[in-house]
């Protein structure tokens, strides 16, 4: 399915915004001001590596270059963290899965993260809306929230498009 809407969308993106996404940089990319943070799509060993449990959160804790890493891929809000040598999953806490929620998680000193803020689209933990994180680093704390979207329109878009069925149905569901 993935395959199929890659392919849907390189044939509708127009030459200007290709070149754009052509032009963006392979991570892990880094800000300045943050000097100890980095940013990739899949893991800081490799783009396209899916981080979605302890084991495969090990060595990219270990070996990054920097104490916090953002990134994504596998649509999936949380995270893991490594203190010392115990590694700890990252779950935001919800009371409900049906309006707003925020949940905020201290960053502290002399831990390593791997934070996933999460997917505005096509979520696959287990709830339908939105998700991103904001990392506020005068706080130094991540604030990871969920809110509710129009899923019954982007249905419907996805449909009209022609992908796959599936990929409209699981936005109810977020899986």
């Amino acid at each position: 399915m993935a395959g199929l809407a890659a392919l849907w969308t390189r044939e509708h993106l127009n030459a200007e915004n290709l070149e754009w996404l052509r032009a963006l940089p392979q991570g892990p990319i880094r800000m300045e001001g943050l000097e100890d943070t980095q940013f990739v799509h899949g893991s800081p060993l490799d783009e396209d590596e899916y981080v979605v449990s302890e084991r495969d959160s090990q060595e990219p804790l270990l070996t990054a270059a920097v104490r916090i890493t953002f990134f994504g891929h596998t649509h999936r809000q949380g995270g893991f963290s490594l203190n010392g040598a115990e590694t700890e999953v990252i779950q935001p806490e919800w009371t409900s899965t049906d309006g707003k929620s925020a949940w905020e998680m201290p960053v502290q000193d002399g831990v390593r993260y791997l934070i996933n803020p999460g997917s505005a689209g096509q979520p696959r933990d287990d709830d339908w809306r939105a998700a991103f994180g904001v990392f506020d680093t005068d706080r130094s704390v991540m604030e990871f929230y969920r809110v509710p979207y129009d899923v019954k329109t982007a249905q419907d878009k996805i449909l009209e498009a022609q992908l796959p069925p599936r990929l409209a149905q699981r936005l109810a569901t977020g899986r």
